[in-house]
């Protein structure tokens, strides 16, 4: 299989022992897929600082196709981190360069020689969804926990698997996943954080709890949830075997520290 996720990319700073990691969602994305087996591609773009290198090589050790992440004049994305009972806790973020980020009539096919392409809510990637589904792709996109989000409006129609992040299973995002459905899309996910996931196909919802984890980061933890439940369903996979797919890699990656 072969899969590319296109945007945002960050060094995730940790305030306490100043130690930078490699991230941002898209970018976990596919570190997470090729684990998993996938042939992956990452296309965004880094900074000229140091940070820029640190992600170009973190990935290519990965490997993780970087043959169209580029390399433009100014600094890479940052985001300062604290842990708080070892769940991460987000700071400042400085965008760098990818604040103009857009993709070239060359990425655009690149992109369609895959079958699945992915990218988040920061990632300056929403209009060329239209794009991808003309293309054929199947599309998977990460709206966080931003479910007031005017894209959560829009989107849904050109994307095939939408995640969204929340606390628990109730009544509210239930009906959330239902009206997110309504506007288009295949599959509306949530991730519950200690509470598991929810699935929602137009039919009936699917849940699924927590794997046991010695829990020292939860940084890339929703990332890679991503990646197990979007790997098992292009593998033909019911639903409630991808939440299960996507717990079990996401209980790996909270037991480490950094979101890779």
């Amino acid at each position: 299989m072969r899969f590319v996720t296109v945007g945002d990319n960050c060094m995730d700073v940790y305030q306490a022992s100043k130690k930078a990691y490699p991230g941002g969602n898209p970018v976990n994305v596919a570190v997470y897929l090729k684990e998993l087996g996938a042939e992956t591609a990452y296309i965004g773009w880094v900074g000229t600082d140091p940070y820029g290198d640190v992600m170009i090589h973190a990935l290519q050790e990965k490997g993780v196709d970087v043959s169209h992440l580029t390399k433009k004049e100014g600094k890479t994305a940052v985001t300062y981190v604290e842990l708080v009972d070892n769940d991460r806790k987000f700071g400042d973020y400085e965008e760098g360069v990818m604040a103009d980020f857009s993709l070239t009539n060359e990425e655009l096919h690149f992109i369609g020689n895959h079958q699945l392409v992915h990218a988040g809510i920061w990632g300056h990637v929403e209009e060329y969804f239209p794009t991808f589904r003309e293309m054929g792709l199947t599309t998977s996109f990460d709206f966080s926990d931003q479910l007031d989000h005017s894209l959560v409006q829009t989107l849904p129609s050109f994307v095939d698997y939408s995640f969204f992040s929340y606390t628990k299973d109730d009544d509210y995002i239930r009906q959330f996943l239902k009206d997110v459905k309504s506007r288009g899309t295949n599959i509306a996910v949530a991730t519950l954080g200690e509470n598991g996931s929810l699935a929602y196909d137009g039919e009936q919802f699917y849940q699924f709890g927590v794997q046991e984890a010695n829990v020292v980061d939860t940084m890339g933890a929703g990332d890679s949830f991503i990646s197990g439940f979007i790997y098992a369903r292009l593998q033909g996979q019911p639903i409630q075997k991808c939440l299960e797919c996507g717990t079990n890699t996401a209980a790996k990656t909270i037991s480490y520290f950094g979101a890779w």
